[in-house]
């Protein structure tokens, strides 16, 4: 009209949209679609990228990191304990270690122990006979090393590494154990700190195995020899406390010590009042006491301590071979000496008390 000759098409990048704005730039009609349609196909268009988005956030979580997410909730979920019998529940555990994940075997119950002795009772191979079992595991003399003892703090803190699954040794089962703890000889932080032992032990549900000589005398000579053997080192420059072979057994058996006549009576009674004492302060805990002699003449002993510990019977074997298998009058050297000394006396039953290996 009146001269125009038309709106001039824009320039440059505004060209389109102004020609798609202008409806004679495109006589186009919308089709007719249906709403349904639609609507699947922004449904469809969401799913997808909703897969997409999730992809790559596995990626960048990684396959451990999801893996460790999904067992977190997983362990989350509660075991149940309906079938503990009331008596028992304080005694039963779910332990979630920290350095790896018990898996599916997370909601077996575990019990707690420790094997309460002194040095040359047995204990070493009483452990070894207790970890050929499939669902124990007892991790050894842990508190040998001084600076596990050196107060109630590293104590405690060594005491919870254990009963959570988190130690880490060659008897360890790890998921699937039933019952776990270690061997604790009296002279090694137990009696120093009994009352704080006890109150742990108590809280914690932690049960004992009291394992001790009745013959003393028999007692103090593994103790000489294993001595004499720690300086001398028998087996090629080698000190063992535990023999697996009967020759090396013979070699450390040769040596007889000669016993302190004039001592030997305020020893024993020594050892047999500090045992005695330990114990009257530990009897409060849940236990079972054994003793050497019993366990060698009566393997019997040993399903008492399955039962004890809430595990099936099952055979028990170890590698470790007896040192000491001769008469006391052929492993001391001064040995009528040490039986005019005990002859009479309330230790007189030690000259006499051998047993059949």
């Amino acid at each position: 009209m009146g001269g125009a000759k038309g709106v001039e098409k824009p320039a440059g990048a505004e060209d389109w949209c102004y020609q798609f704005g202008n409806k004679s730039a495109f006589d186009l009609k919308a089709p007719k679609k249906s709403p349904l349609a639609l609507r699947m196909v922004v449904l469809a268009m969401t799913m997808l990228c909703g897969v997409f988005i999730c992809s790559m956030c596995m990626k960048q979580l990684g396959s451990e990191s999801w893996s460790r997410i999904v067992k977190i909730e997983v362990a989350q979920q509660p075991c149940n304990k309906s079938i503990v019998p009331p008596s028992e529940v304080q005694f039963v555990h779910y332990p979630q270690p920290i350095t790896y994940s018990r898996d599916e075997c997370m909601c077996n119950p575990v019990r707690f122990f420790t094997i309460i002795s002194s040095q040359r009772s047995g204990s070493g191979w009483f452990e070894t006979l207790l970890n050929s079992h499939i669902n124990v595991s007892s991790n050894g003399e842990i508190f040998s090393a001084k600076e596990r003892r050196s107060n109630i703090s590293s104590i405690i803190k060594t005491l919870d590494k254990v009963y959570n699954l988190d130690w880490n040794s060659s008897a360890s089962k790890n998921e699937c154990t039933a019952a776990t703890g270690f061997k604790w000889m009296l002279n090694q932080g137990l009696v120093a700190n009994h009352a704080d032992i006890v109150d742990y032990f108590n809280r914690r549900g932690v049960s004992a195995i009291f394992l001790f000589r009745r013959n003393l005398l028999r007692q103090l000579v593994s103790q000489l020899a294993n001595n004499h053997d720690r300086y001398l080192k028998q087996l090629n420059g080698t000190h063992k406390a535990h023999v697996h072979t009967r020759d090396e057994a013979n070699i450390l058996a040769k040596y007889k010590p000669r016993l302190n006549t004039t001592s030997l009576i305020w020893q024993l009674k020594q050892a047999d009042e500090y045992t005695r004492v330990a114990l009257q302060n530990l009897k409060s805990i849940r236990h079972i006491t054994i003793y050497y002699e019993d366990l060698i003449s009566n393997r019997t002993k040993l399903v008492d301590v399955l039962d004890f510990l809430k595990v099936p019977r099952r055979k028990l074997v170890s590698r470790h071979v007896k040192i000491h298998t001769r008469p006391l009058s052929e492993q001391i050297e001064n040995w009528d000496e040490v039986y005019s000394a005990l002859n009479g006396t309330e230790y007189e039953s030690f000259l006499n008390a051998d047993y059949r290996i």
